[in-house]
């Protein structure tokens, strides 16, 4: 029960980032990716303080203990994930300036690859099942986001969102570390403070062209970013990661690009061609594989 309560989290966490593609498009044509991004960690990390204070209040009154938060665990933790974060998405902004939104979608979620290469290198090996559910979901992710096979190649904007991926993993990855030793919403307001007060030193180096009447017009985008993409997803991935294997985790975040299509089929009237359900159907299949028990698995193996 425990783990279907944290494939859900993490599920929601995958549908409103799916969503966030949408308010990101809009969002780009008023602002610079520096701005949009100082933004969108801002209003995450102001979103969460009101949280952080009514579970404080309900714990009191409930006269719970309160798992006490390592200072030190929780300050390197922001840090580690906010930077980040902050990287994360600034190389995903500039990226989808430059290069197609269906080509960055592929590229971004290729952080299911890297996630199980990189805990592979710190000494986690992932089992084989969890292998073929990252290979299929690679697969997926391909029939779903890739129309044309000769436009694969990499490009300006396409080397930037391949970095983002790397660094989407990386922070999977210390989120998995982290969220262990403090509380998931602390470790997620603490993330957006830090990335915030680092967008806001970019934003005001490197955009000399920011002018009230570009934000107030990227405002709606801004805020849907901020409270549901930032503020609420993120904290449901923290949350959600607590006691899953990283690798699962990933795979099921990399819904976003299916929920992505969906959302662009429902709003931006987008449809859908035969290759792209096929995509979205071996993504599933994908993610029912990675939950199969690998020993009752090989019993089953054996016994044909």
């Amino acid at each position: 029960m425990f783990e279907l309560r944290q494939y859900l989290l993490l599920f929601t966490t995958a549908t409103i980032w799916g969503s966030g593609f949408i308010g990101q498009s809009i969002g780009m044509d008023h602002v610079s990716p520096f701005t949009f991004t100082f933004f969108r960690t801002l209003i995450g990390a102001l979103v969460l303080l009101p949280v952080i204070y009514l579970l404080k209040r309900k714990a009191q009154r409930r006269h719970k203990i309160q798992k006490a938060n390592n200072r030190r665990a929780l300050c390197i933790g922001s840090i580690v994930c906010g930077v980040c974060l902050i990287s994360a998405e600034s190389f995903q902004q500039f990226g989808l300036v430059y290069t197609e939104a269906s080509k960055a979608g592929f590229i971004t979620s290729m952080y299911i690859i890297f996630v199980p290469f990189l805990s592979w290198v710190f000494g986690k090996r992932p089992n084989l099942l969890v292998l073929i559910a990252t290979l299929l979901s690679a697969l997926g992710l391909y029939l779903l986001c890739i129309e044309d096979p000769s436009r694969l190649h990499l490009e300006q904007g396409d080397i930037l969102i391949l970095i983002c991926a790397v660094i989407f993993a990386v922070h999977i990855l210390a989120i998995a570390h982290f969220v262990e030793q403090v509380d998931g919403v602390a470790l997620s307001c603490g993330q957006f403070f830090v990335a915030s007060f680092l967008g806001l030193i970019t934003m005001l180096l490197f955009d000399t062209h920011l002018s009230l009447a570009n934000i107030l017009a990227a405002a709606p985008a801004m805020l849907w970013c901020g409270i549901m993409s930032n503020g609420v997803a993120y904290t449901l991935q923290i949350i959600g990661q607590r006691g899953i294997n990283p690798t699962i985790a990933t795979i099921i975040l990399s819904l976003e690009s299916v929920m992505a299509v969906f959302f662009g089929n429902l709003i931006l009237d987008e449809t859908l061609h035969a290759k792209q359900y096929v995509g979205c159907a071996v993504m599933l299949v994908a993610v029912i594989i990675a939950q199969l028990n690998p020993r009752l698995f090989s019993k089953l193996l054996l016994r044909r």
